[in-house]
């Protein structure tokens, strides 16, 4: 790749190459103006976050393997050593379950309908087309080198969770590695943007895991007010600098 040639701060793909902190390429990315500039730092956002993904599975492979020989070692048998590597390989499953934990409870809510009525006021500003395509526009900009995300509305593009985590990971790189996440476990991504969010940025969980996952698609109206809650807590805390809040 070419390095920048206009007449602002150069900046070349090696050096870009060459930086390993996101928050730093993520802090160069809403200070750089120039189109090509962006380019380059979007693409070395791209290449780490990959680099991170591939660095977990190989020592996730690695582990592996050395719980299969020590169950070899232990065990004396074949048969022995794969039942050990798997027992200690599915250490994490009954964490996934334990986010299915809230069924029991479940009975107590209210039907998602009732809760998404409670938890989403309808928005009744004169100017809310413009301020949701504003906040629209923004949420696509922070997560565009995110990696199976792609933001076109406030319902479908977050049905999988992974547009919130992404969106929280943009100001909190530090808080979970976003490489491992998998799209086919709705409820634990859910889960883990909006108690970082909560926690890190004081939003309130105004969204529900469970209720998101029995919906066929999220109801925008709860996705919309969700994300203007974010956004102003981050505001609040000095991480989003603008004139105009949606």
């Amino acid at each position: 790749m070419e390095s920048k040639t206009d007449g602002s701060a150069s900046v070349t793909s090696g050096e870009l190459a060459a930086i390993e902190d996101e928050e730093v390429l993520n802090k160069m990315l809403d200070n750089a103006t120039d189109f090509e500039e962006r380019r380059m730092i979007r693409a070395a956002l791209r290449d780490l976050l990959k680099k991170k993904r591939d660095k977990r599975e190989q020592d996730r492979g690695s582990r592996q393997q050395d719980l299969r020989q020590q169950g070899l070692s232990k065990g004396g048998t074949t048969g022995g050593g794969v039942s050990v590597g798997r027992a200690s390989m599915n250490q994490q499953p009954p964490t996934n379950k334990s986010s299915d934990q809230p069924s029991p409870s479940a009975g107590s809510k209210t039907s998602p309908a009732v809760t998404s009525a409670q938890k989403c006021p309808p928005a009744a500003a004169p100017n809310v087309k413009n301020v949701k395509q504003m906040l629209l526009d923004w949420c696509r900009a922070k997560t565009e080198p995110y990696e199976g995300v792609d933001i076109q509305n406030f319902s479908s593009s977050w049905k999988d969770g992974i547009a919130f985590c992404a969106l929280v990971h943009r100001f909190y790189p530090d808080a979970f590695e976003y490489s491992i996440l998998n799209p086919n476990k709705p409820r634990d991504n859910f889960q883990l943007a909006f108690s970082t969010a909560e926690r890190l940025a004081g939003c309130p969980p105004l969204l529900d895991a469970d209720d998101l996952v029995r919906m066929r698609e999220p109801d925008w109206k709860c996705v919309y007010t969700y994300i203007q809650e974010f956004y102003r807590c981050l505001v609040e805390k000095g991480l989003v600098k603008t004139k105009k809040r949606p």
